[in-house]
């Protein structure tokens, strides 16, 4: 008799993070958000952010919904579970224009989309996967152990 090997699941909020070495479906629904999911894939573990902000300005509390925040703090959590930065590899997700006039203002999408790719650039670490930009928003399912994505678009209606 074949055992069936439970996977656990986990939401990720806006402006979390989430790594384990223990395989888990992690879900997430990004708009101008972006998400860097991290792999090992020796080890078989991964870690997911979400980012909201690119830049935390140095005022208040240094939290992963900025960018250069979560991709440090991911890092630092895939190193804690006894990855390899040379192992590790990224697949970077979101950054959509879904608010409208204010976002294409701002450019908050195409900013965090900026901000983590220059960050994985900066760490050495090797991009196998994207889906960026464009006018819609993304839900996706991670999976840590296989680094696999389930990727979906969505309408503007959608994301609320």
């Amino acid at each position: 008799m074949s055992e069936t090997i439970q996977i656990e699941t986990h939401y990720l909020y806006p402006g979390a993070l989430f790594a384990s070495t223990i395989p888990h479906n992690v879900t997430t629904v990004l708009g101008s958000c972006v998400s860097v999911c991290l792999h090992d894939p020796f080890l078989k573990i991964g870690g997911i952010n979400h980012i909201m902000l690119p830049l935390w300005n140095g005022k208040g509390l240094a939290s992963p919904k900025y960018g250069n925040i979560a991709m440090e703090k991911l890092l630092e959590k895939m190193l804690s579970l006894g990855s390899a930065k040379n192992r590790i590899q990224a697949k970077v997700f979101g950054g959509g224009e879904v608010i409208g006039n204010d976002d294409s203002l701002f450019r908050i999408g195409e900013r965090n989309i900026e901000i983590a790719f220059e960050l994985l650039e900066q760490y050495k670490i090797q991009v196998v996967g994207k889906s960026v930009g464009g006018k819609f928003g993304r839900k996706i399912i991670f999976n840590t152990q296989t680094s696999a994505v389930m990727h979906k678009f969505l309408e503007r209606n959608d994301l609320s």
